[in-house]
């Protein structure tokens, strides 16, 4: 029989430290000139929508950032050939039609009639250039998902032709994510990309105004936007690392919607007559990621698999996360591309076998000593997986970091034993999960290798028949389930705190398509 008398008691006393100092008064922010006070929220309809988040954009490049919530920002400015409808189906965006020519080739109609931000009209020399400079740069972030476009080629001015270095069954996928969004080929020839990067130019419905970095990037309506007049005139995405303070902002009136709520406050929130909670199931798996290098630790799957038996994940999804999440011994959850069903809703826990596989491993109490590096906004479960997994033997030192920080740290792949993490899947298919341990993109971040799985994930990445497809991806998922190069705690539920002003519905993708927000007012 499973004791979790221990973990209980260790979770809930960490609750109620939680719960304290997020009662801890009310903070008044620094927006004196938010959207909701500059209306006078409750009073009058305002034209500006005010959103917090935990983490800032990269930067103002589409193809040089590597994080969700860069791209829930840059949609509003850079359109994609192809967009993601809220049910993750594909729609026109800048292409109006696609077809396959042959196994290497796609044809794409473009929208006649569009313009760039400074006036500049879309044609399909932009789309050359975009394409071509995000598969061709090895040095940027978003290359490895567009390196095997050889040439983008131009039909005529609204018809273009891409062509791959092989069958790609994932690339109306890779156009409707972030390394996509389509730059101002002329702009950036005439001015160059650092005057690109302090003005950024796209077709979006919402154009640059200004980006405080750490702090806020305003947009304004693009008044020439060719899918109609956008419904704001302003959008703020203000960055608020500390939840506590995205609340009391909330609370406040100084945004009108704040991501990342911790459970604690959700009563408070709900308690508010013009406040309410909004929640969804998200892409976003909160998982360890191990390093294998020879002589760390963590490179003895005996480790690897006392860690995964040393930690109660539905504990701290009752717990930690108010119920939000669902426990997994898998990243490809349901609603993905070969998801393997057979690993969601499970999980291990015995710690009696975590502290007997240590042993095995040759390590006396404390002597297995490890990092764990998270970014802040983990911070709770990351005490919580520490203190478990001291509990069968481990030492943890726990290295938090502000989420800026992390994401240089994470760029670097300079982590030690462990990184705690939550990924999403931009991409809606396995590969976006699992391609990180194929040998070229492992190497110097976990240095995981297993040539069976190498051989699986490069014939997936070819395979243009989605049955015998999917049964690799399910054959890598349970191969991965046994030499655990990550232990997969839970799927995260997006819980966002809004005001009753606006009507928010949240994407599984967390997009914030500012024009899906609509005022209720």
């Amino acid at each position: 029989m499973r004791k979790r008398q221990w973990t209980s008691m260790w979770i809930t006393l960490l609750a109620v430290v939680l719960v304290l100092s997020a009662c801890g008064g009310k903070s008044t922010g620094t927006d004196s000139n938010s959207a909701s006070s500059e209306s006078g929220s409750g009073t009058s309809a305002s034209t500006t929508l005010t959103i917090a988040a935990a983490t800032d954009i990269e930067s103002f490049d589409p193809h040089n950032n590597n994080n969700t919530s860069s791209e829930a920002v840059l949609v509003n400015v850079f359109d994609y050939l192809i967009k993601n409808d809220s049910e993750q189906k594909k729609v026109p965006g800048l292409a109006t039609s696609w077809e396959q020519v042959n196994d290497t080739t796609w044809r794409f109609k473009l929208r006649e009639g569009v313009t760039f931000h400074n006036g500049d009209p879309f044609t399909s020399a932009d789309v050359k250039y975009t394409l071509e400079r995000v598969a061709k740069d090895s040095t940027l972030k978003q290359n490895s998902y567009f390196k095997n476009i050889v040439e983008v080629k131009p039909v005529d001015e609204y018809t273009v032709d891409i062509i791959t270095d092989g069958p790609d069954p994932l690339l109306l996928n890779r156009l409707s994510k972030m390394g996509a969004g389509i730059l101002p080929a002329k702009y950036i020839e005439d001015k160059g990309f650092d005057q690109f990067l302090k003005q950024p130019v796209g077709t979006g419905p919402y154009q640059f105004s200004k980006w405080t970095k750490d702090d806020r990037v305003e947009l304004v309506k693009n008044e020439n936007y060719f899918d109609g007049e956008p419904k704001w005139n302003e959008v703020v995405f203000r960055v608020i690392p500390e939840a506590s303070t995205r609340v009391s902002e909330l609370l406040a009136g100084g945004v009108d919607i704040a991501a990342s709520i911790p459970s604690t406050d959700i009563a408070r929130i709900e308690g508010e007559a013009d406040k309410k909670i909004v929640k969804a199931p998200i892409q976003r798996v909160l998982q360890l990621i191990f390093r294998q290098t020879e002589g760390s630790v963590t490179a003895d799957p005996k480790v690897r698999e006392a860690i995964d038996l040393a930690i109660d994940k539905q504990g701290i999804v009752d717990s930690i996360a108010g119920g939000a999440g669902i426990v997994t011994r898998t990243s490809v959850t349901p609603g993905n591309f070969g998801a393997d069903p057979s690993l969601y809703k499970t999980s291990l826990y015995d710690q009696e076998k975590a502290k007997q596989l240590l042993q095995e491993a040759g390590y006396a109490e404390g002597e297995a000593e490890m990092t764990i590096s998270v970014s802040s906004q983990y911070k709770e479960p990351a005490e919580v997986v520490a203190a478990m997994l001291e509990q069968v033997g481990f030492k943890i030192n726990l290295d938090v970091l502000e989420p800026s920080a992390f994401s240089e740290r994470y760029s670097s792949k300079s982590f030690k034993e462990i990184f705690m993490i939550g990924i999403g899947n931009s991409l809606f298919d396995a590969s976006n999960n699992y391609n990180r341990y194929m040998l070229e993109e492992a190497k110097g971040e976990s240095d995981y290798n297993n040539p069976e799985v190498e051989k699986l994930l490069q014939s997936a990445l070819v395979n243009m028949d989605p049955a015998s497809r999917e049964k690799e991806y399910q054959q890598v998922q349970q191969i991965l389930a046994e030499d655990r190069p990550a232990v997969y705690l839970y799927q995260m539920e997006g819980v966002y705190g809004t005001d009753s002003r606006v009507n928010f519905q949240p994407r599984s993708d967390e997009m914030f398509y500012a024009d899906e927000i609509t005022s209720a007012q």
